[in-house]
C-alpha cells in the first residue's frame, strides 16, 4: 500500500476524447492523492471492446498531462498492482467468478436477449420495476445440459442475497442506502465471457488496493452491486465520494449534444487555452476553497484540497468565467508564449503567411502585443485583430454617432496633415502628431480620439491608438481618413 494507505484510481474507457467531466474526476483524484501523500493509478477499463475507439487510450492520457496531471502507477509506468488494462486481466476475473459459481453465490443464465426484453416489457405493463425474474436461478445439471445442447450460451448472474440492506456514508452524498430486493440477480459475466462493469470494478478496486473511490454521481446505483461482490469475498469496500453533475449556464445536465459549451480538453487545447488556466477552472467545479479567492497554482491547490469541502450541489459550467479566468493567466505570460498560442490562428485564417518573412513575424508579434491584454485564449486574436486585415472598415451605430459631432472634419483634416507628413511612420511620431491636431484645433479627450479612432480603425474602444495606427501603416491611414472626409 502507499505510505499511509490512500490510493485513488481514475478509470477511463478508452471510448472517446477527454470529456470536461472525466477530466474534473480525473484531478480531483489526483488532488486528493496529492493533498494526503496517497498515490494516484490511472487503470484502463477497455472491455466494451466495440466501443474502444483507436488512439482513445493515448489520447486520453496525452490531454491528462497536458492538464498537468500526472500518476504513479498505470498502463505508461507500471507498477505492482498490474496489468493496467483491463482487458489484459480477464485471466485475474475468471478465477474469481469460478468460485462465486462454486460457491453458488452466482449461476449460469440461459436467457436470450429475445426472451429477457419480452420480460421486462410484462414488468412495465404491470407497472413494476423491471428486474431480472431469476428463471435461470435453479436449474438442474440435466436442464443445463439440455439448453446447451440448444446452442444457447450462458451467460453468469451474481445471486443478489434477499432483504439486506446496503448503506454506506458517501464523502459528499452522506449516509445513502439500498435495498436489495429492489435489485434483480445482475450479469456479472457476458455471453462472450467479458466481465461486467460493477464485476471488474470491485475486483480491481480491491485487488489494486483502492481506498477511495471518488467519482461522478451518475455512479450512486452501481455502488451497492460493487459492495455485494465486496461482500460475497469479505472483503472490505472502498470509502465513496459521488461528485454532483456539472450543468449548463440553465442548470441543465451537461450533455455530450449540448452545443453552447466546449466540452472537450482537447478544443481547449486547440483553442488557444492555458492548461494551468483550465486546471484551476476545473479545480472550482464543485469544489470551493475557503474565502474568495480563485486563482490558485497546482502547488496551492495540492496545500489547500479538503474532500470536505466538494459541494453538494450541481457545478455550474460558467463560460465566461472560464474566459476571465484565462485572460487573468494571458496577461501574465511571456509576450513570447502568447505569440505561440496566437499565431497559428492567424496563419489558419489566412491573415499571415505561413513560411513569414523576418519583418512579417514581427509585425505580426506586435500585433498580437496590442492584444494581450484582452485576449482571453489563443484564437480570439484572429477576430480581435479584424481590422487590420481588412481594405474597407465598417463603422457600428455608436461609431457613426462620433463621425458626426461638428468638430470631426476639422480634427481629421489636421490629423491627415500630419500624418502626410511623417517620415518614419512609427508610435511615438503619431503620438506627436496628434498633439499637434490638439493644439491646432483645441480639440482634446474623446472629442479629439474618438474621431480618429473611428476613421481609421472603424471601433469605438480598442488597443492603445499610436500603436494600432503604426502598424496598419501610412499608406491605410491616409486612405481610411480621406474616405472619412467624404
Amino acid at each position: 500500500m502507499a505510505d499511509n494507505g490512500i490510493r485513488v484510481r481514475y478509470a477511463p474507457s478508452p471510448t472517446g476524447h477527454l470529456h470536461i467531466g472525466n477530466a474534473r474526476t480525473a484531478l480531483f483524484n489526483y488532488l486528493f492523492a496529492r493533498s494526503q501523500n496517497g498515490k494516484f493509478i490511472i487503470r484502463i477499463e477497455d472491455t466494451d471492446q466495440k466501443r474502444n475507439i483507436e488512439g482513445g487510450e493515448q489520447s486520453q492520457l496525452f490531454y491528462l498531462k497536458w492538464l498537468g496531471i500526472d500518476w504513479d502507477e498505470s498502463i505508461d509506468k507500471g507498477g505492482d498492482y498490474g496489468p493496467y488494462r483491463q482487458s489484459e486481466r480477464t485471466s485475474i476475473y475468471e478465477k474469481y467468478y469460478e468460485e462465486l459459481l462454486e460457491r453458488d453465490l452466482a449461476y449460469k443464465c440461459y436467457c436470450t436477449e429475445e426472451e429477457l426484453e419480452n420480460e421486462r416489457q410484462a414488468q412495465i405493463d404491470r407497472g413494476e420495476m423491471p428486474r431480472y425474474s431469476g428463471k435461470c436461478a435453479h436449474l438442474s445439471k440435466e436442464q443445463q445440459e439440455a439448453l446447451e445442447k440448444e446452442g444457447r450460451k450462458p451467460s453468469i448472474r451474481f445471486r443478489v442475497p434477499k432483504g439486506k440492506i446496503y448503506k454506506w456514508n458517501d464523502i459528499v452524498k452522506g449516509d445513502i442506502s439500498f435495498e436489495s430486493d429492489d435489485f434483480g440477480d445482475f450479469v456479472i459475466v457476458k455471453k462472450d465471457g467479458t466481465p461486467t462493469y460493477n464485476f471488474a470494478v470491485a475486483v480491481d478496486d480491491h485487488l489494486m488496493e483502492i481506498s477511495h473511490v471518488l467519482r461522478g454521481e451518475d455512479h450512486i446505483s452501481n455502488t451497492p452491486k460493487q459492495m455485494m461482490i465486496y461482500e460475497a469475498f469479505g472483503w472490505e469496500p472502498p470509502v465513496f465520494g459521488h461528485m454532483t453533475l456539472i450543468v449548463n449556464e440553465n442548470r441543465k445536465k451537461l450533455s455530450k449534444r449540448d452545443e453552447s459549451i466546449i466540452q472537450f480538453i482537447e478544443q481547449y487545447a486547440e483553442l488557444g487555452y492555458l492548461p494551468e488556466a483550465l486546471f484551476n477552472f476545473i479545480g472550482l467545479l464543485g469544489w470551493s476553497p475557503v474565502g474568495e479567492e480563485e486563482i490558485f497554482s497546482k502547488e496551492e491547490f495540492i496545500k489547500i484540497f479538503d474532500p470536505n469541502r466538494l459541494s453538494k450541489s450541481p457545478a455550474v459550467f460558467d463560460t465566461l468565467k472560464l474566459k476571465w479566468m484565462n485572460n487573468q493567466y494571458m496577461k501574465k505570460l511571456d509576450l513570447e508564449k502568447v505569440v505561440d498560442l496566437s499565431l497559428p490562428h492567424l496563419v489558419k485564417a489566412g491573415r499571415i503567411s505561413e513560411n513569414m518573412s523576418e519583418d512579417e513575424r514581427d509585425w505580426a508579434q506586435r500585433l498580437i502585443s496590442l492584444y494581450q491584454e484582452q485576449m482571453s485564449y489563443g484564437a480570439e486574436i484572429v477576430e480581435l485583430s479584424e481590422m487590420f486585415f481588412k481594405e474597407e472598415i465598417e463603422v457600428d451605430e455608436e461609431g457613426k454617432l462620433v463621425l458626426q459631432e461638428e468638430q470631426v472634419p476639422s480634427v481629421l483634416s489636421a490629423f491627415l496633415e500630419e500624418v502626410k507628413a511623417i517620415q518614419d511612420f512609427k508610435a511615438d511620431e503619431i503620438k506627436k502628431a496628434i498633439k499637434s491636431v490638439q493644439k491646432a484645433t483645441g480639440q482634446k479627450g474623446k472629442k479629439l480620439f474618438m474621431p480618429i479612432r473611428v476613421a481609421t480603425t472603424g471601433q469605438t474602444h480598442g488597443p492603445e491608438l499610436p500603436l494600432a495606427l503604426e502598424l496598419l501603416g501610412k499608406e491605410k491611414i491616409i486612405t481610411r481618413l480621406e474616405k472619412a472626409l467624404d
